[in-house]
């Protein structure tokens, strides 16, 4: 169980949240203001991980899974691209790199923590934070009075009453508070419940075969993030969602459902792991994948949030790990504390 260092994990988390809530309340306000001007959201990577956080948070904003939450102008961009086109209105966020000199604002998430995945595990928990709290201020901006609206079920204290922006600041750092505490305890029952499935899936990696991972949207980056690490460590890995051409040529041409089994139709032999990561357990891309894997002989390996979906109830993967939650950001938070620790267990 020492592999899984889940105390390390929570004392990490709570130490560095407890430090960090009102600097993070105050730039959720902050970027608000800016996204209500017309600025961006730019991010950049100086590694393969961190291009993977990167294209995370281009995702999230853009495409937010909040109900009715608009989407914002977030971009994962290359240091070249940085410099050319961020302007004094916009945000820069970077991932194992140095941002050029840039009139944009910087924002800087920078855990004391030696660990890198647990470095990188509480990053993304910040820059979720970010994501989900911003919308209560540009809420509040256009209605000042603040109303959770659709979705009240993140943060239930707010829209009790009329307050100002001072007050929403404060129910603002209380909620980065609840939900660090949320994703403390999920990554616990994560690693101690998925222990076994995620020992026999590293066995399998360290029996020599290749990792296919995939993953839609920011489980997709989360897939970008697992091979990166595997490649660093020396194991071979594919990665799924990396080849826009291929993906845009099978999703015109077949379907979407095929984007991925396509894939391992020319790519996966008997042998190979396929890592999967799916905060439903249900979708349709993703389960034709496994099903595909199962006919060619690949170990199957399934990442799923909620109750597991029909990946867990209908046993669609040999090694399943789920975490137990239901709240999206939070399910690849501690996703991505699973295949840390299978990382670490096959390096």
């Amino acid at each position: 169980m020492e592999a899984l260092a889940v105390d390390r994990r929570r004392e990490a988390n709570a130490s560095w949240f407890a430090a960090e809530a009102e600097r993070l309340a105050s730039l959720c306000r902050e970027m608000a203001r800016r996204f209500a001007r017309g600025g961006r959201l730019l991010a950049v990577g100086g590694s393969p991980q961190g291009w993977s956080d990167a294209h995370h948070v281009a995702v999230e904003f853009v495409h937010p899974v909040i109900v009715g939450k608009r989407a914002l102008p977030a971009l994962a961009l290359s240091g070249e691209q940085l410099a050319l086109l961020a302007g004094p209105g916009d945000m820069v966020i970077a991932f194992d790199a140095d941002p050029p000199g840039t009139p944009a604002l910087v924002i800087e998430l920078e855990p004391p923590e030696e660990d890198p995945f647990i470095r990188q595990e509480l990053v993304e928990t910040a820059y979720h934070v970010l994501w989900e709290l911003v919308h209560v201020f540009l809420e509040h901006s256009e209605r000042r009075v603040h109303d959770a609206g659709a979705a009240s079920f993140l943060y239930p204290f707010l829209g009790e009453r009329e307050t100002d922006e001072d007050a929403v600041l404060e129910d603002v750092r209380r909620s980065i508070l609840m939900k660090a505490e949320e994703v403390g305890a999920l990554r616990t029952q994560t690693l101690t419940e998925g222990h076994d499935a995620l020992l026999a899936a590293a066995a399998a990696v360290r029996a020599g075969g290749r990792v296919l991972a995939l993953g839609n949207g920011g489980s997709a980056t989360d897939a970008m993030d697992v091979v990166a690490d595997l490649l660093a460590a020396g194991r071979p890995a594919l990665d799924l969602t990396e080849d826009s051409a291929v993906l845009t040529a099978i999703a015109n041409d077949v379907g979407v459902e095929a984007v991925f089994a396509r894939q391992v139709i020319a790519h996966g032999r008997a042998g190979d792991v396929l890592l999967t990561l799916s905060t439903s357990g249900g979708s349709a891309n993703v389960i034709a994948a496994l099903a595909e894997a199962r006919r060619r002989g690949l170990v199957t390996v399934a990442l799923v949030g909620y109750d597991g979906g029909r990946i867990a109830a209908e046993g669609l993967a040999d090694h399943v790990v789920i975490s137990r939650s239901q709240h999206i950001p939070r399910i690849q938070e501690a996703q991505a504390s699973a295949y840390h620790v299978l990382c670490g267990l096959v390096g």
